[in-house]
């Protein structure tokens, strides 16, 4: 692949935002076809795996499992399918989102019940301590 348009790792890694180890891990795990070789015995990247790790980046920055993204770069492929697969996957990881987004809000509200029971008084007295400590004394493992 010795084309005007090659790319090295360091090269990659700089246009997607991505670290070559990342890459490298990537290329391992199979979701990033390894690429051809220099002369040198270097890393030589095309467009299509620019591409390619841009769509990855993309959706792990949405929250996308590797796994998922498996799924969704499979799909991709297939570019003459019905789109109804990945509308499942993203649905699904939507739905896993709002679950997450749900857990977050019950946590603030609980943080704010304890802020809220503050007094400013010693560090003896201080709610917040107290609703945190175990209440049998024992410590938690």
């Amino acid at each position: 692949m010795a084309s005007e348009n090659a790319l090295n790792i360091g090269a990659l890694a700089k246009a997607t935002g991505t670290t070559v180890e990342a890459i490298r891990w990537y290329e391992r795990v199979g979701v990033l076809p390894a690429p051809a070789r220099t002369p040198g015995n270097y890393r030589s990247y095309g467009e299509a795996h620019l591409e390619r790790l841009s769509f990855i980046r993309r959706a792990r920055d949405l929250g996308f499992t590797l796994d998922q993204v498996r799924e969704l770069l499979r799909l991709a492929d297939d570019r003459g399918r019905s789109c109804e697969a990945v509308d499942r996957v993203a649905r699904e990881h939507l739905e896993e989102v709002e679950r997450k987004i749900a857990d977050l809000e019950a946590l603030r509200r609980e943080l704010q019940d304890v802020i809220g029971q503050c007094c400013l008084g010693t560090v003896a007295e201080c709610r917040i301590l107290s609703a945190l400590s175990p209440k049998d004394g024992a410590p938690r493992s």
